[in-house]
């Protein structure tokens, strides 16, 4: 870390904003630091990233559009992630998580001592705490983020069609365009287990856009077994995708 600290401080009250900012100058004698950006929800602050570069987030938790706790689970993604400082008014977030010591979580009036403390320690943070509190907190992210040369390019989970297994990447398709994300096809399935359905042993699929299912002559090309089978239908998508024998059940679901 730089001797000088780069904060960029994210809330959606302009008034919280302006508090923290009074608080640092106030203690400025304490610890060298730039206040690089603000934001005023985690997706704003997500795309700061790149022209901002922080070392600290000071976050906030309950705000529109993207909270707290989705965007410090998306900075996990980066190779060499900020570390993050939760302010917050509330004190139900799993404060338990933070008893290793790592992360910090600020309850609102922040005390300037508790905020200057939390900053001398922000360069020790892992990523260990950010899981815990995932954990705890137990909700699904509503976006994926993937990471292209330190940026964070965020594909809301709705815009996605399916998610496909290819190598040690996962191909996550929109209507748009493809992106190529490293994560566990397994993990994502029982996280968005409510959004996708697996049709084949390497794909899962976006109930929303299963538009029905049809019998198909396979070619062994098309990474099936030579002879008929079933496809998936998609909405705006010219594209088939295989359904696996062990999972024609869901054509049984989707007839119900």
């Amino acid at each position: 870390m730089s001797e000088t600290l780069r904060i960029l401080i994210v809330d959606d009250e302009a008034l919280a904003r302006r508090r923290l900012r009074d608080v640092l100058s106030d203690n400025a004698a304490a610890l060298p630091f730039e206040i690089v950006g603000e934001a005023a929800n985690g997706k704003q602050a997500l795309e700061q990233l790149h022209a901002t570069q922080p070392q600290v987030l000071l976050l906030d938790i309950r705000m529109p559009e993207m909270d707290g706790i989705e965007t410090a689970e998306h900075l996990l993604t980066l190779e060499h992630p900020p570390a993050v400082i939760f302010t917050t008014a509330y004190d139900d977030y799993a404060i338990k998580a933070f008893e290793v010591n790592a992360l910090d979580y600020l309850l609102k009036p922040i005390r300037p001592e508790r905020l200057i403390a939390a900053l001398q320690k922000a360069h020790a943070l892992r990523a260990a705490p950010m899981l815990a509190l995932k954990a705890a907190v137990g909700k699904a992210r509503t976006h994926l983020a993937i990471s292209d040369r330190g940026r964070i390019l965020l594909v809301p989970l709705g815009d996605i069609a399916y998610l496909k297994a290819e190598l040690k990447y996962i191909t996550v398709r929109t209507l748009e365009k493809e992106y190529l994300l490293e994560e566990s096809l397994v993990k994502l399935e029982q996280e968005f287990a409510e959004h996708f359905v697996r049709v084949h042993r390497n794909c899962l699929v976006a109930r929303a856009f299963i538009e029905g299912f049809e019998r198909v002559d396979f070619t062994p090309e098309e990474g099936e077994s030579a002879g008929s089978g079933w496809v998936t239908r998609l909405r705006g998508l010219a594209e088939r995708l295989p359904v696996s024998r062990r999972q024609q059940q869901i054509i049984r679901e989707f007839k119900r």
